[in-house]
């Protein structure tokens, strides 16, 4: 039973890496065309930076004002959380099915 919870926790996992790679990039565009002193702040380039990733998860893009990135930056989030949460279960379930063998 935990292998099988800890394959659904890859099967979200994936989910929210399709999401992530699909929204990021374009919040990041977004950045980049409308905002280049936070973008630049960012780490330019660096879209997958941890620090990066960190102002996402804590939703500070919703400090811009901006519809736009709002729009897309929350469905990034959302994805981001997805995907966490899916490696999380995943490794955990992964070791419960590991440590109780039959």
């Amino acid at each position: 039973m935990a292998l099988t919870f800890s394959l659904l926790g890859v099967a979200l996992a994936l989910t929210g890496m399709m999401a992530f790679t699909f929204f990021w990039p374009m919040t990041v565009v977004h950045l980049r065309d409308r905002h280049p002193a936070l973008h630049a702040r960012l780490g330019g380039a660096g879209m997958l930076a941890p620090s990066t990733l960190l102002w996402l998860l804590a939703g500070r893009h919703h400090d811009l004002h901006d519809p736009s990135v709002n729009g897309l930056g929350t469905p990034a989030r959302i994805a981001l959380a997805v995907l966490l949460l899916g490696l999380c279960s995943a490794a955990a379930f992964g070791a419960v099915a590991w440590l109780v063998k039959p």
